[in-house]
């Protein structure tokens, strides 16, 4: 009911509808519509509308809920018209109420777990150097800024911790294919306003996203897909563009990447697709195949298992091979079932070096029904006993899972599984190509400047959107809610910004692994209102799951695709508690291979020759190693400088790249460098614990499709519980022997370490004191000696510790004075060789150890430099991390017997 009363005079009865509208000038006009069609208009001043609702400090939602805005005011008229004041605006706006309504403001901006996000926020804007990392602090804290304090947001959720659960959704379709956890974590999306998928590699990550996505735009919703990196949004970009519904997708983000969108808009297909099946027709065959997905994961599982009671199997036939407790009877004497053989061993390892007495034979009839005891009535008869049945008990489970294996594949057979996975998803696909050329519009006039002002058509439009975490509210029009959003690699997302998308979107889904590389936080030291929320110890994923714990639902993508199985079941073991189900067949030879340098202090800094040596080493020099030119690879060490050292060893087609910046990549071929050696220095609490830390090695493993190459120093990484330890014990366990190299480079200088080859034992015992004070200097001048007594270098001899001003004369031209100091200062040269004859110098070597790393003695060694190039004598320089020291001395040697040969290509002075 409500009553109009203009200029004093009840019109309410006389009149069969009324409107407001804006005048010509700007005022508010009413105007009133008789019965017989005829109508007069007042100013609004001008009457008197019941009832009339003052509501403040609202927020003003759209009905299709795409847009909230906080108001200031706001008049409502007969719950028919509203008039907003919106603050800091003089000028009041005209609304529909049939299109509009009010709610309360959340709490939220004001909350202590809000406000400690842009204490975070100014902090980081305060301490960020200019250019591009201020910008981008600065831009986050303006974004914030524009968050409304709307209480249906996944942002308000998080705050509070209070997730609110959906209504379960029917008619899934999964376009992009399908298996058991993928279906579950897509339900689960759409049953709880938070969700988490945790996706470990290679099991489908992307893939799931695409199905959610597609379910999100046949719902008539819209979605942002988000990431803190590029390349995790172009991936879904990628895989919808190659299923022809890249015209979906709006490439939002970074201003540059708007341009770039507008500047050539994607097409909606002119023509629509043939018909699909419907709706109904294909839940009913995703029905069918949902019984089918579990006896494929069954399958896989015993798959796994076999290939595993194989590898014991075999292990334990060589350990056999090598005892002197044969098996002396034939294993299935007693014909007992798997679980009494077990019972069995028990018993007889119970009763061990005891004699058997006469309640033991009761025991024996009673539960295993054997009377003679003569085969094992001593403990050594017993121990050959135990053996065979071992080995009967692995005959027995190869049996079982063998038959259960085939009964999983005869269902999967029997029912046309890949036919009806198949099926599903071209069924799929059709039904959401031929729904969407219905339900997207086909409006195409948008640009850069205008899409915000008509974003709800653009919406429309563009059902789905990406961009990079601190760049969605920028992109959307102001108070815009979305549905979704879907945030990717979120281990690797900061808390700030990854909470600008929960202030836009009603529900959000976390995708990541928490088992990877987490992000690098900056530190501000700003106390969080609670340690779940804290920005510097976690990632968006890990306080999500903290948030939430226990109370919205985590789906763990489990069936595994990318890597050999045998290079996955790695981290599956030590990473994912045995949960994968690793999908490919167990095809490929020795994908696991691991190469153990020398025992020595082979690093220098952060890089480590000797590894790639021996990395090159047994790729050339080993048959049966060597890369695959057919296959991507790639080189991952911790350490940048290892990344840049590997070069200018390893082929041009490597990519190379810190552990750090290969996640969410992979190659069909990795070589993981753990480049730290047993120097005290590298043995640090701090170094152990980057390299060694269980993310990491989990990220360069699984970066791997076809062959692993660990290539680790020996002894190295002891903790029995640390992860590189025990990816050694693996490899060691589940490696082909043949790929299994130790030390395949030796050096000389390894004598310099505590510990070294012994097979250089004969070297250290020819070392001789007298040659010099340092070891160095000794490993050096016995090798040349060594060398020396060649026939082929009669000619040359040498002497060790030669003064530089007694070999080179300091009247020769062009010596600068800082090198006539350095050279009166009796700076001495290590080696200098002589003809045996005649006694004319002839070339220097220099042993640099790790003090040459100094500034001072790269100076030093740059004066030697330039002194001997200008008297004309060649130099060679041997490092003590060198791997062939008598190679390239005798390198060196030829090279000068050369030069001899030519007497006019060597310039000698003395």
């Amino acid at each position: 009911m409500f009553s109009l009363i203009v200029n004093g005079q009840d019109k309410t009865r006389q009149i069969a509808d009324w409107k407001i509208f804006k005048g010509s000038e700007g005022q508010f006009v009413l105007k009133c519509i008789f019965r017989s069609d005829k109508a007069f208009f007042r100013s609004l001043e001008e009457c008197e509308i019941t009832p009339t609702e003052e509501v403040k400090d609202k927020l003003l939602i759209t009905k299709n809920g795409s847009k909230v805005s906080t108001i200031e005011s706001a008049l409502i008229y007969a719950n028919k018209y509203a008039i907003v004041h919106y603050p800091g605006s003089s000028e009041p706006y005209l609304m529909k109420m049939d299109a509009i309504e009010f709610t309360d403001t959340a709490n939220i901006k004001n909350g202590t777990v809000f406000n400690y996000f842009t204490s975070v926020t100014n902090a980081r804007m305060n301490l960020a150097p200019s250019g591009e990392e201020r910008d981008i602090a600065e831009n986050i804290a303006k974004q914030l800024e524009k968050i409304e304090p709307y209480p249906e947001t996944a942002l308000f959720s998080y705050c509070t911790g209070k997730s609110q659960q959906r209504a379960k959704p029917n008619g899934l379709v999964y376009p992009f294919g399908i298996n058991l956890s993928q279906q579950q974590a897509v339900q689960q999306a759409f049953c709880s306003q938070v969700s988490i998928i945790e996706g470990p590699p290679g099991t489908g990550k992307t893939q799931t996203i695409l199905n959610i996505l597609a379910n999100i735009a046949l719902r008539g919703e819209k979605a942002a897909i988000l990431s803190n990196n590029n390349p995790a949004v172009e991936n879904v970009y990628e895989k919808l563009e190659k299923s022809s519904l890249g015209y979906l997708a709006a490439k939002l983000g970074s201003v540059q990447n708007r341009k770039d969108f507008f500047a050539s808009l994607p097409m909606k297909p002119k023509e629509k697709p043939n018909q699909a099946k419907p709706l109904e027709d294909i839940t009913s065959q995703i029905q069918r195949l949902e019984q089918l997905l579990s006896a494929q994961n069954e399958a896989s599982k015993l798959r796994s298992q076999i290939s595993e009671l194989k590898i014991e199997r075999k292990r334990l036939l060589g350990w056999q091979d090598k005892s002197i407790h044969k098996p002396i009877m034939q294993p299935n004497k007693y014909k007992l079932s798997p679980q009494k053989i077990t019972d069995f061993i028990a018993y007889l390892t119970d009763i061990s070096e005891k004699r058997i007495t006469l309640w033991n034979r009761l025991e024996l009839w009673l539960h295993f029904r054997i009377l003679r005891t003569k085969l094992f009535n001593t403990w050594e008869k017993r121990k050959s006993v135990i053996h065979a049945l071992q080995l009967l008990y692995y005959d027995y489970a190869l049996q079982e899972k063998t038959a259960a294996l085939k009964t999983q594949e005869e269902i999967l057979e029997q029912s046309n599984f890949k036919v009806l996975l198949e099926t599903v998803t071209n069924s799929s696909m059709a039904y959401l190509k031929s729904s969407l050329f219905d339900q997207v519009s086909s409006h195409e006039d948008f640009d850069s400047e205008n899409y915000r002002q008509n974003f709800h058509q653009f919406l429309q439009r563009f059902p789905i959107m990406g961009s990079s975490t601190h760049s969605i509210i920028n992109s959307l029009d102001q108070g815009t809610i979305l549905d979704f959003a879907i945030i990717d690699e979120a281990s690797q997302q900061d808390i700030i910004p990854g909470i600008l998308a929960l202030g836009c979107a009603r529900n959000v889904i976390i995708v990541g692994d928490r088992k990877q590389l987490p992000h690098i936080p900056n530190q501000t030291g700003i106390l969080p209102p609670s340690d779940m929320y804290d920005c510097e110890k976690h990632s968006l994923l890990e306080s999500f799951t903290r948030v939430f714990s226990g109370s919205i639902p985590i789906t763990l993508l489990k069936e595994h695709y990318r890597c050999h199985p045998k290079i996955i079941q790695f981290c599956n073991q030590q990473f994912y508690n045995n949960e994968l189900i690793p999908m490919r067949d167990d095809t490929a030879k020795n994908p696991l291979e691991l190469i153990v340098t020398a025992k020595g202090n082979h690093a220098r800094g952060y890089s480590n020759k000797r590894e790639l040596e021996s990395l090159i080493k047994v790729q050339t020099e080993n048959e049966g190693a060597g890369w695959d030119e057919r296959n991507s690879k790639g080189f991952i060490a911790p350490y940048n400088a290892q990344v840049n050292l590997s070069r200018s060893h390893l082929p041009t087609d490597f990519v190379r790249k810190t552990t750090h910046k290969f996640q969410g990549r992979e190659c069909d071929e990795i070589v993981f460098s753990t480049v730290l050696d047993k120097k005290l220095s590298n043995q640090s609490e701090r170094k152990i614990t980057f390299v060694d830390n269980p993310n990491l090695v989990n990220v360069a493993v699984s970066r791997a499709k076809e062959k692993f190459t660990l290539v680790t120093g020996d002894n190295v990484f002891t903790a029995g519980n640390s992860s590189i330890a025990a990816l050694v014990r693996y490899m060691e366990y589940y490696g082909d022997q043949s790929s299994i190299y130790h030390a395949p480079v030796i050096s000389s200088f390894d004598l310099l370490y505590d510990e070294y080859d012994r097979s250089l034992e004969k070297l250290r015992t020819k070392l001789r004191p007298e040659d010099s004070q340092y070891k160095s200097e000794q490993i050096v001048a016995q090798e040349l000696r060594q060398l020396l007594s060649d026939e082929k270098y009669r000619e040359f001899t040498f002497h060790a510790e030669v003064a530089l001003i007694q070999l080179v004369s300091p009247n020769l031209e062009d010596l600068t004075q800082a090198e006539l100091t350095f050279m009166r200062n009796l700076s001495r040269c290590d080696f200098v060789f002589y003809y045996r004859v005649g006694k004319q110098p002839l070339a220097v070597i220099e042993v640099d150890g790790g003090h040459h790393n100094t500034p001072e003695q790269k100076r030093r060694d740059a004066l030697k430099n330039s002194i001997l190039e200008k008297a004309g004598l060649p130099l060679l320089r041997l490092n003590t991390d060198e791997a062939h020291v008598s190679r390239n001395i005798s390198s060196f040697l030829d090279t000068l017997r050369q030069a001899c040969d030519k007497p006019n290509d060597l310039e000698l002075t003395g």
